[in-house]
């Protein structure tokens, strides 16, 4: 390697001839062997590699997987080095070699060395500018990451409650309702009723289908206390809390009569508890299954959101993770939101980062409901536009102004209080579809109108 080699390379215009040789003669030349590892993700980054051709990939860990965060393909791209500013410095990805070429390797105090000697000035104006800029950086996404995290917490706690509150409810009450049904029982047993006219019974309770589908909470009322008088008259013992139970089953008086033809009087009052107590227990029942399936749902959203042990990078439907985003700031858009959607059913699945994505669909809508003050109407469309699929978030809010739409994807700048908001800038936003997915994200606001677009190509298996 000569310094003509590095001389058509921007990052070393303004050096001459001797100061590359001596970055040279400090330095040594690394074959790229596609598939083969140069240094690795949080080891100490004692070396700067300076790309002359070929290529790299810089490989993350995520779970069990590696993910392709960037790909090093023009010559004088570099990486690492990091020691030659700060003695904490590591590499932040794994460099894997994707084709064939070299690089020049140069140990990081070979060129704290020679910065110091050539730019002294400028050797601790960097120093200083890393080590700052470092520790900002770790401070603020460690807050972003408790802030989301404790957002998203806080709302799945309050989505869970009601369906977990609701369940142990039901289950209180489901002892308390087959205690009587097994004393009704054990009267029954007493009357000494006959096999046929236990039969005749079951045969009535199972043609009960249920109160009618418009018999509203008076008319409700009206049945119970109708039931309730016919009890009273037949002598059975706190009639006004079994007849709430019949009315549930869909039972009236003329049912009663037909039951009070097949059983002797003492047997008819225990068959009433018996009877209320069995459509209890399955009005109960259900109510169990309905809160215990709210909450596997409210699961399969958290698991689907967070993309559990599945693959980074994966063919995804983008609505499911809409969907999974608005389960879980579901306690947000309740308080006023009315969300609208409107999904084309012939887009296409696309191959893309799903949890990502869904981190991008969590600061879109949250940004939305923090816009429209909690009320208002937030309009979610996903459609087709050639290669691409464009997703679409419009908010009724009091819009941006075009100082605050032009720097939005700026990092660091935000319009909101300490404390508020999920902690994910546009700025993270906008990296993860136009870095990571090759996409865009755009902004049309004006007052009682923000759209939010976001356009991601449709790829296949293998095009990445």
């Amino acid at each position: 390697m000569t310094p003509d080699d590095l001389h058509e390379l921007p990052i070393f215009a303004g050096l001459s001839d001797e100061q590359l040789a001596e970055l040279i003669a400090g330095g040594s030349e690394v074959e790229i062997v596609p598939g083969e590892d140069l240094f690795h993700e949080a080891e100490p980054a004692d070396d700067w590699w300076v790309l002359l051709e070929g290529s790299i990939d810089l490989v993350r860990r995520t779970g069990r997987e590696d993910t392709v965060v960037a790909r090093m393909a023009e010559p004088g791209s570099w990486a690492g080095g990091f020691r030659a500013w700060d003695d904490s410095g590591v590499y932040l990805a794994t460099a894997r070699g994707a084709s064939s070429g070299r690089l020049l390797r140069v140990p990081a105090t070979v060129l704290r060395d020679r910065a110091t000697a050539w730019f002294p000035f400028g050797t601790h104006l960097i120093s200083g500018v890393y080590r700052t800029a470092r520790t900002i950086e770790s401070t603020v996404r460690q807050r972003e990451s408790l802030v989301t995290l404790g957002t998203l917490a806080a709302g799945l706690a309050h989505e869970l409650n009601n369906p977990a509150a609701a369940a142990i409810r039901a289950v209180d009450a489901l002892d308390q309702v087959c205690a009587v049904m097994m004393t009704s029982l054990t009267r029954l047993a007493q009357a000494q009723i006959t096999a046929d006219q236990f039969s005749a019974l079951e045969s009535l309770r199972q043609g009960l289908s249920g109160p009618p589908a418009d018999l509203d909470a008076l008319a409700r009322a009206d049945l119970e206390d109708e039931l309730a008088d016919w009890l009273t008259r037949q002598g059975v013992v706190r009639a006004w809390s079994v007849a709430p139970g019949l009315a549930a089953a869909g039972i009236d008086v003329a049912w009663c009569e037909r039951a009070a033809e097949a059983l002797p009087g003492t047997a008819l009052r225990a068959a009433m508890e018996w009877v209320a107590s069995t459509s209890s227990v399955a009005g109960l029942m259900a109510e169990v299954k309905d809160s215990t399936g709210r909450i596997s749902a409210l699961v399969s959203s958290v698991r689907s959101y967070t993309q559990m042990d599945r693959a980074a990078w994966q063919d995804i439907d983008l609505t499911d993770g809409l969907d999974s985003t608005l389960v879980m700031l579901g306690h947000q858009l309740k308080r006023g939101v009315t969300v609208v959607k409107d999904y084309d059913p012939d887009v296409p699945h696309i191959q893309a980062y799903a949890g990502e994505l869904n981190q991008v669909w969590t600061n879109l809508i949250g940004n939305a409901i923090d816009a429209m003050d909690g009320s208002g109407v937030l309009r979610i469309g996903v459609r087709r536009d050639g290669e691409h699929v464009i997703v679409d978030f419009a908010d009724t809010g009091h819009g941006m102004s075009a100082e605050v739409a032009e720097r939005a994807f700026e990092a660091f700048y935000t319009t909101k209080e300490v404390g508020q908001g999920t902690g994910l800038g546009l700025d993270i936003a906008r990296r993860i579809v136009v870095e990571r997915h090759g996409g865009e994200i755009t902004i049309s606001s004006e007052p009682g109108n923000t759209v939010l677009s976001v356009r991601l190509p449709i790829q296949t298996v293998g095009e990445r």
